[in-house]
Order: structure tokens, then C-alpha cells, then sequence
């Protein structure tokens, strides 16, 4: 088999996470041809020479428009600063490539649109960066929905908090810039409304409310500037099944490091998740003797695929890059034209129109309708 010959926009936080991915999906799922690591883009020719070394890629330039235009390139990977995302989407889908974008899609909905159409329109596969989806456990969850373990879900609650934005004296960056989009909303909160978007489809209406809890920020060399998004976000939602829930989002605060605490309440009892211990789940069924119910703890093992294919022993634990592995063989999956666990760019813009509604509900203080909110994401 030949492999997908892969393109790298950006090579920060999320850039090596796709490249990790695509040196090791092949070695640890094997059944897929072993991806070319084509070419490597970056700001400078010098930057994109050093990291192209680095993470194994045969080439190097200082423009993504020419790793776009490159022949050897298949797929094209997007983990560029969430602005760069419309246009150098669009460009890739309208040179013939596939593409694997991080979230969010765009920050602002318009944007997010055109990407869609430019997706539809090229035939390819464009997916999104959401690689908490992926996890076992999060499967694992699902399938006790289906099967009905907890019996109607009536109320969810999602609560994704980290404290890299909590000091406030720290440098004014670009993702307190309001070209940035929204702030904690979109930056991460996308993560919880895909996690929705897994288990129970659509978001019906939200009530929101963004905050700032910093007024302005100290600039490199001096001087103060005012922050324009926004830190905290609450939100109250109305699924498509009728359910209850609140998402709470909130990037400064102290002491939290990658939370996203899940709790779904049915008519037959309780699932609570919580992405800082990410290889567990706290399960309560309304089963056997009163004195002798309570949550139990289900640790991830081999039989909550695709964990198998990491580790032959429970217990052990996946980490945050071998879910972006997982993320990329489903890819893969679905460029080979099968049924694969995954956020499309139709997926994605259901996500982006829940971001809308929200946000101009905050704005305008009012229970807002999301567009077309549609069924949950296919296969597991």
C-alpha cells in the first residue's frame, strides 16, 4: 500500500500533536500504509527547515500556499492560530486536498460557512481537531447510554476549566485579541459541545452569559492593554431530546489543568467523568439492594477498544497525543471511505452555530434557537 503523503501548517502546541500522529498511527494500529511526511510549513524557511528535521517531514518551506499547491501532499493538516483556519482550509479543499483542521473551525460562523461549502463542494474529507471524543472511555459512555444503563438522561452538566489565562499579570497574548473569537467559548468549549454532540446530538436553545474577569493585561515592554474576549462562559442548554444542562467554561482558573467534568443524570441512575483522570469513569445504577448501592470506578482496558491497540494490560492509561492517533486512524477511515468516529465540517458547523447562539445570547440577555441542530455523530 502507498501512504497519504501529509502536509504540516504549524508546528506549536497542536502541530507536533498531528505530527506524532501521523509518524506513529501506522506502528500502532497496523493496519494502514505508513503515511509520506511530505512537507512542513511554517513562518520562516529557517523555522520550517529545523522542525521539518525535527519531526521526520522530507521538506520544508516558509509558505503554506506552496505546501497547498505541492502534488506529494494528500492530506493537509491545519494547527495554525484559530484565524488561519478559513483560508488555508478553503485553500487546500479547492486545491484537491483533504484536511484535518483543529478546532475551532473559524471565529466567526460566516467563516466557518464558507468552509463548509468549500468542504462540500471539493468532495474531499475535512475533519476537525477533537480528540477528546476519541477517548475509550468516552465510548464507553455512549454505549451505557444506548444500551440504557442510566436509564432517560433528563439533565448534563459540563464543565471544562484550566488556569493558563489565571494569572493576571501575565503577557497579553494573541487569544485575549478579539480576531481570536470569543474567548474561553471557542477556544475550549467546543470540546464539551462536541462531547454533546457525541452522546446526545443536537442543542436545541442556550441562555449564555461570557465574562471577564481581568480587565487588561501588562504588554511586553510596557503598558497595560484591554483584554477583548472573554475568560469565563456559562451557559444554559436545551437539548434536542429535551434534557436540561449547564456548560461552565472558565481558562483562569487557578489549580485547574485540563478538566472537563461530565455529569449525565438519567431516570436510572448517574455517569460522572472527568477528563484530569481521563482513563476512569464513576458508573451509579439504581441496581440490587439500597445498602449496597453506589458509584463504582471503571478503569480503561483492553476490552474498551481501541485501547487494545496501545496497551495489552488494563490500568495503564492513554495520554492527550494517543488520542489525536486514535483521531488520525479514524481519519484515515474515513478518507478510505468507511464509517469512522468522527467530527466532519458538517459535524463541526452544528458545533459553530451552537457557538453563535450562545454568544449572542449573552450579548442580548435571551433564550436563543440554535440552527439546525441535527442528530448525533455516526459510527463508534
Amino acid at each position: 500500500m502507498t501512504g497519504l503523503g501529509i502536509g504540516l501548517i504549524g508546528t506549536g502546541y497542536m502541530g507536533k500533536c498531528h505530527a506524532l500522529a501521523w509518524n506513529a498511527v501506522a506502528a500502532v494500529f497496523g493496519d494502514v500504509a505508513r503515511p509520506r511526511l511530505a512537507v512542513l510549513a511554517e513562518h520562516s524557511q529557517d523555522l520550517a527547515e529545523r522542525k521539518a528535521r525535527e519531526l521526520g517531514f522530507a521538506r520544508a518551506t516558509g509558505d503554506w500556499r506552496t505546501l497547498v499547491a505541492d502534488p506529494a501532499v494528500d492530506v493537509v493538516s491545519i494547527t495554525t492560530p484559530n484565524a488561519f483556519h478559513p483560508e488555508m482550509a478553503i485553500a487546500a479543499l479547492e486545491a484537491g486536498k483533504h484536511v484535518w483542521c483543529e478546532k475551532p473551525m473559524a471565529t466567526r460562523l460566516e467563516d466557518a460557512e464558507r468552509m463548509l461549502a468549500a468542504a462540500s463542494a471539493s468532495g474531499k474529507v475535512a475533519a476537525l481537531g477533537y480528540n477528546y471524543i476519541q477517548n475509550p472511555i468516552v465510548r464507553l459512555i455512549r454505549r451505557l447510554l444506548e444500551e440504557g444503563r442510566i436509564g432517560d438522561v433528563n439533565h448534563v452538566r459540563l464543565e471544562m476549566d484550566e488556569d493558563f489565562m489565571a494569572d493576571p499579570e501575565a503577557l497579553f497574548y494573541w487569544k485575549s485579541e478579539a480576531t481570536s473569537g470569543h474567548g474561553a467559548l471557542d477556544d475550549f468549549g467546543v470540546h464539551a459541545l462536541s462531547l454533546i454532540r457525541v452522546l446526545f446530538g443536537g442543542v436545541r436553545r442556550v441562555c449564555g452569559h461570557m465574562a471577564r474577569p481581568y480587565a487588561d493585561r501588562p504588554v511586553q515592554g510596557g503598558g497595560r492593554r484591554a483584554v477583548e474576549t472573554y475568560d469565563i462562559a456559562t451557559t444554559l442548554i436545551e437539548l434536542e431530546t429535551g434534557a436540561s444542562g449547564v456548560i461552565a467554561l472558565n481558562r483562569s482558573a487557578w489549580g485547574r489543568k485540563g478538566r472537563i467534568a461530565v455529569q449525565l443524570f438519567g431516570s436510572r441512575g448517574t455517569i460522572v467523568y472527568d477528563q484530569e483522570r481521563m482513563n476512569e469513569v464513576q458508573l451509579y445504577t439504581v441496581e440490587g439492594a439500597n445498602e449496597t448501592q453506589g458509584f463504582r470506578t471503571i478503569l480503561t482496558g483492553p476490552q474498551h477498544p481501541p485501547y487494545d491497540k496501545f496497551i495489552p494490560a488494563p490500568g495503564h492509561g492513554l495520554g492527550f497525543n494517543d488520542l489525536k492517533i486514535i483521531e488520525c486512524r479514524e481519519l484515515i477511515r474515513r478518507i478510505d471511505g468507511e464509517a469512522a468516529h468522527l467530527i466532519t465540517f458538517e459535524d463541526g458547523i452544528r458545533i459553530e452555530r451552537t457557538v453563535d447562539a450562545i454568544a449572542r445570547s449573552a450579548h442580548e440577555g435571551r433564550w436563543v434557537e440554535v440552527a439546525e441542530a441535527g442528530s448525533k455523530i455516526g459510527a463508534v
